[in-house]
């Protein structure tokens, strides 16, 4: 069973890591194959949860955009270098593929085949060349073995084809030599005597044992094969070592990791049939045909906390989304077949995972428990948020007792936990809790940081504007403001981008200089994101 990733949005929050932990929890249970992923690097306060509750950190996705190992390449089609041209034929031939890799005994990809290249073979001027082994010999010929002086053959091929008193008086015969012969013994032994490099005796002839043993003493290697001469002649060229047939010295290969769209983007200007697939250490593992890129494995992917594709993952257009679990406002996120969505008004995406695992009858271990715990808390402000509903409350309440903690004394300690600007730069303050929105053509992003001690973001006020200008730019957006929210007064102080002035002014009706404290406003999905996206709407 194929594993599906469990993941929240691109700046992961408590919320967002706890559901993805929860919900692949509950799913596992069902008998389902998932994992919790995360798509960026985690704040403080859910660092402080996932340890309090002795919880892994989910492991890093980076995108879902779909691999070369997300397709039905031709995996361990290949073949070692020193195997005969005719065992790479027949490969080809029974794959139905027109190429073939090869590779060293350690598998270390050397050069590529392709049918094509053996076409030279027929016409090559050296064909009478041969760089073999005896087995491959032996293999290609269905010969058996006489006599074997060398685990190498390097000669040149000879045909005994004249009369044999002619042949005698004219052949002068060397080391270099091997000779394709029939049951002719005086030419036998006179290529024994002359210390061929080897015989092949064809149509299965019969040796004199005398022959046998001046070959013995001179160094000759003798097989025997029951083809006849002509069907030798023609045969054992192909008994040469595939690399040999080797024509470019670094064709264009890909590894597994490469992005389908890249190699799309390559081909289109080779327009090559195949590619040999290797790893990072130049392991092959296969040959990539290019129509075998319309048979792909999407990554299977379920959504929690988010159904914003400027929030997901990057490539989740080439990802099959199974499942959406979220409690934000719908966005144009579409998918090709009917999934399952959750979508409901509470105030975390864990208190839907809590009445799934209600629903589903699956007991809460105590480390889920806590996950789930934080999550809520973290979301609804202990409770405290406009967004909270009596079934987070409820929630809360029956989490609480299995993690076995007081639910606010542990919610203030988690808080206080991702309130430190300890070690933190004003783009890591800004990127702690970061959503991309889009309205029509136009996308804001808004960050949110939670601390009691503004006092000293004030005092770098200008720095934070600084960098909020930098990255509106950099990615044109309209908008990009910092909500610094301070659950003990119940409010959030903003800051934004020069050019936003006009409207966060147009949506709080009213002059907002940098820095502004914002009574009531601590939920970025009703009292922030809605009010914005209106202003974005009418103008």
């Amino acid at each position: 069973m194929r594993k599906t990733y469990v993941f929240g949005h691109k700046k992961p929050d408590t919320d967002s890591v706890m559901s993805a932990i929860g919900i692949s929890y509950l799913k596992n249970k069902l008998g389902e194959n998932t994992e919790p992923r995360i798509l960026g690097n985690i704040n403080k306060e859910t660092s402080y949860a996932l340890k309090y509750f002795n919880l892994n950190e989910p492991k890093y996705l980076n995108d879902v955009r779909l691999r070369l190992k997300d397709v039905n390449y031709h995996k361990k089609f290949l073949i070692n270098e020193n195997e005969s041209i005719y065992d790479g034929y027949r490969a080809m031939l029974d794959a139905g593929l027109t190429g073939i890799p090869l590779v060293t005994d350690n598998q270390i990809f050397s050069g590529m085949v392709t049918i094509k290249d053996l076409s030279h073979i027929i016409i090559n001027e050296n064909a009478d060349d041969l760089y073999t082994s005896y087995d491959n010999l032996l293999h290609v010929l269905k010969a058996e073995e006489i006599v074997r002086q060398e685990k190498e053959i390097k000669g040149k091929i000879l045909v005994a084809s004249y009369r044999s008193t002619t042949f005698i008086s004219n052949v002068a015969l060397t080391s270099n030599d091997i000779l394709i012969v029939g049951d002719r013994h005086s030419v036998i032994e006179f290529a024994v005597n002359s210390k061929v490099k080897m015989i092949i005796l064809t149509n299965n002839s019969y040796i004199k044992d005398e022959h046998i043993e001046i070959a013995r003493k001179n160094g000759v290697s003798i097989i025997r094969t029951p083809f006849d001469t002509y069907k030798v002649s023609r045969l054992v060229s192909l008994a040469n070592y595939i690399k040999i047939m080797v024509r470019e010295s670094s064709p264009m290969t890909f590894t597994d990791t490469d992005y389908v769209s890249d190699i799309v983007d390559i081909n289109s200007k080779l327009k090559h049939t195949n590619y040999p697939v290797i790893d990072k250490n130049n392991k092959c593992l296969g040959l990539l045909k290019i129509t075998d890129l319309s048979e792909k494995r999407p990554k299977k992917v379920i959504l929690v906390d988010h159904n914003e594709k400027l929030q997901s993952a990057d490539g989740l257009d080439e990802a099959e989304i199974l499942e959406i679990f979220d409690h934000h406002a719908l966005s144009s996120l579409s998918t090709s077949n009917p999934i399952n969505f959750r979508n409901m008004a509470v105030g975390s995406t864990c208190t839907i995972a809590y009445k799934i695992f209600k629903e589903r009858n699956i007991e809460i271990p105590r480390e889920i428990a806590g996950a789930l715990l934080s999550g809520i808390l973290s979301d609804t402000l202990i409770l405290k948020s406009p967004t909270k509903t009596p079934l987070d409350e409820r929630a809360v309440e029956e989490l609480a007792d299995i993690a076995g903690v007081d639910y606010f004394d542990y919610g203030m300690n988690l808080l206080k936990s991702g309130t430190s600007l300890d070690g933190m730069s004003k783009e890591d303050v800004l990127y702690n809790d970061y959503k991309v929105f889009a309205v029509n053509d136009r996308n804001f992003a808004i960050g949110q940081f939670f601390t009691m001690n503004f006092e000293e973001i004030e005092k770098e006020l200008d720095e934070y504007v600084a960098v909020l200008d930098k990255v509106a730019t950099a990615n044109n957006y309209v908008l990009v403001a910092l909500y610094v929210t301070d659950i003990i007064n119940n409010g959030s102080y903003v800051i934004y981008n020069t050019k936003g002035k006009n409207i966060i002014e147009s949506t709080y009706q009213k002059d907002i200089a940098e820095g502004t404290f914002i009574y009531g406003c601590v939920s970025r999905k009703k009292n922030i994101v809605p009010l914005i996206m209106e202003v974005l709407e009418n103008n």
